[in-house]
């Protein structure tokens, strides 16, 4: 019985997803005018061999009409990223976002203290 041999390090696992995580800081939620990174949307990013990603997102509120645009800008900004194939955007709900998830950046920024 062979072993499947991984087709990229760990290293190169960070890597990108050191890249993914900085083009995730260029979607801007439209209505408050913050990167989703640092309003604490982005609950995580999964990097796989063949090189697909998985981003796990939530949003300030469920019925947020805006959705679709956050999740379309979200593929255009990794869209440019050499090792990324293909990407998915998972929403979830769990944990429910609540503005402790924000950077200090953007609590200073929304005038939050």
């Amino acid at each position: 019985m062979s072993e499947e041999k991984a087709l990229w390090t760990d290293q190169e696992i960070e890597d990108t997803k050191k890249q993914v995580m900085e083009a995730l800081e260029t979607v801007i939620d439209p209505e408050l005018g913050i990167d989703i990174v640092n309003l604490g949307l982005v609950y995580e990013v999964n990097i796989y061999d063949e090189g697909f990603c998985e981003v796990k997102i939530t949003l300030t509120t469920m019925g947020c009409p805006l959705a679709d645009v956050i999740t379309e800008d979200i593929l255009n900004a990794i869209k440019p990223i050499p090792k990324i194939k293909e990407t998915q955007v998972k929403l979830v709900w769990y944990p429910a976002w609540d503005p402790s998830r924000m950077s200090r950046y953007a609590r200073i920024a929304l005038g939050i203290r």
